[in-house]
């Protein structure tokens, strides 16, 4: 059953009526309002939408089926990993213990959270190789920031404060250039191979004595492993410098590669990403901090800690002096953490491995589908997502990557990420994850191919895409640059004609 009428429905306040939905709250006592200052009550009522309760229900019904849910469909996005996330963690993060428990709580109150997240730290310390971990950052992008933030304090501890630059390869996540230069380090890009992988000798030239730390994304966003990571990781630690990896793409690596043993000093969980939490829209997530032994000391405060009697405590304010501090308030967003807690523990190391490795198989999988239709820039095995490019159907006949996108639309699909990274023309960056089915992947590689065939038949059709959205398409640069978030009921010469 769909909705009754229009998708794209009247507004609450357009659908009000005087007099509707009143009389089931109750009043406020007499002279309630007395009591409070002269200052701060409204001279107006609230100008809030009057409605009965069904057209409200049906009018956020309506909204929600609106949007594209993983819960409804495929998630084809490159380097984001939105995949279909187990209910059992849902579950689990809304046991009344973690979900009420109050952040101020005492540690007394707190054992089993803090057991939980003390245990979470060692399973993430074990999956990266790395000596210890921090939970408390509250996204990726907020781990680079502290594992470069802790580079930093290395680099100054030891005097040596001449090192300005961070190398970041081109093929690199798209974070990684601000979080440099948010933490007062120049950036320098160091370009690709013809192989995909980051050429060596230009990374070579680049290290020097001004090298703080280099930033490499391993699997890179070009889906590719870096083969040559050992020469590079050694190169940087012969100039002096750290290691900092990203760990977005960390899905095609469980239990088959573990960056700490490889000699990365640093590196960030995306939890949310990796080990489950639906995401997207800005949250929730959570980036915990894997570091080696050399950059245990500046980890951020408070890290959990495990007493002599087996209770558990929250590190207190100043107890570690060279730590960096605090990112964020509390000890993280536990939520996102008890549902990565219960995400590994379900599967144990055995089921990690398998987690990379269908995702792998199942990136080569709609690799191998689409190559006769799509060009692939890099000829050779892909980990958990692959470029695909336009670039040919474009010269051939003026449809964009963009229009391909808008067009997956019409055909029931959501669309991968689209030009990045930006160094392949007409890009597609594709990530099937482990979740899907082969009848779905099957499905989305049709659909791919079909419209490749349509743009050939009738190129408008597909620049015109989507014909079957809510909304048709949308000039999104000055809705990005100029976003008009609030409703206004029009009047005068912004009013429609009646005819």
């Amino acid at each position: 059953m769909g909705v009754v009428g229009e998708r794209l429905q009247p507004s609450l306040f357009e659908r009000s009526r005087p007099g509707r939905g009143g009389g089931k709250i109750p009043h406020p006592p007499a002279g309630a309002l007395d009591r409070l200052p002269a200052g701060a009550r409204r001279e107006q009522p609230p100008a809030l939408p009057e409605l009965n309760e069904p057209e409200v229900v049906r009018h956020y019904v309506n909204l929600s089926q609106l949007n594209y849910a993983v819960d409804t469909g495929f998630y084809p996005l490159g380097s984001c990993t939105m995949k279909f996330n187990p209910k059992l963690n849902e579950w689990a993060a809304r046991l009344p213990g973690f979900a009420t428990l109050h952040p101020l709580a005492p540690d007394e109150v707190a054992q089993g959270t803090l057991e939980l997240l003390w245990e979470l730290e060692g399973a993430l310390a074990e999956i990266g190789g790395m000596r210890a971990v921090s939970l408390q950052p509250a996204a990726g992008a907020q781990g680079e920031l502290t594992g470069i933030l802790m580079i930093r304090a290395y680099h100054r501890d030891r005097g040596d404060t001449d090192r300005t630059d961070v190398l970041v390869p081109d093929s690199s996540h798209g974070t990684n250039p601000a979080t440099a230069t948010m933490a007062g380090f120049r950036t320098v890009t160091v370009p690709s191979a013809r192989d995909g992988g980051v050429d060596v000798d230009a990374f070579r030239a680049a290290l020097g004595p001004r090298t703080a730390a280099v930033m490499i994304t391993n699997p890179s966003t070009l889906g590719l492993f870096e083969k040559r990571i050992g020469e590079l990781l050694e190169a940087v630690h012969e100039a002096g410098a750290l290691a900092y990896m990203d760990g977005a793409n960390l899905n095609a690596i469980l239990g088959r590669f573990k960056p700490g043993e490889a000699g990365f000093d640093v590196m960030h969980f995306n939890v949310h990403k990796t080990f489950s939490t639906p995401h997207g829209g800005g949250g929730p997530g959570a980036g915990p901090v894997g570091v080696g032994e050399r950059l245990v000391p500046y980890l951020p405060e408070p890290r959990v800690l495990r007493e002599p009697d087996g209770s558990f405590r929250l590190e207190r304010a100043g107890e570690r002096a060279t730590s960096i501090g605090r990112l964020r308030s509390y000890a993280g967003n536990t939520g996102v953490l008890v549902r990565a807690y219960a995400y590994i523990r379900a599967h144990g190391a055995s089921g990690l491995r398998e987690v990379s490795d269908d995702a792998v198989l199942a990136a080569n999988y709609l690799k191998h589908r689409l190559r006769d239709t799509y060009e692939m820039p890099y000829d050779r095995p892909c980990k958990h997502e692959f470029v695909a490019s336009a670039a040919t159907i474009k010269r051939r006949t003026g449809v964009r990557t963009l229009d391909i996108a808008k067009r997956l639309i019409d055909h029931g699909f959501h669309p991968p990420t689209i030009y990045f990274p930006l160094i392949v023309e007409e890009g597609m960056l594709i990530e099937p994850t482990e979740t899907e089915s082969l009848e779905t992947l099957d499905a989305f590689a049709e659909a791919l191919i079909e419209i490749a065939a349509e743009a050939e038949r009738d190129p408008a059709l597909v620049r015109e895409a989507p014909h079957a959205a809510p909304v048709r398409r949308l000039d999104e640069a000055t809705a990005a640059r100029q976003p008009n978030l609030r409703w206004r009921p029009m009047a005068g010469d912004t009013m429609p004609c009646p005819d």
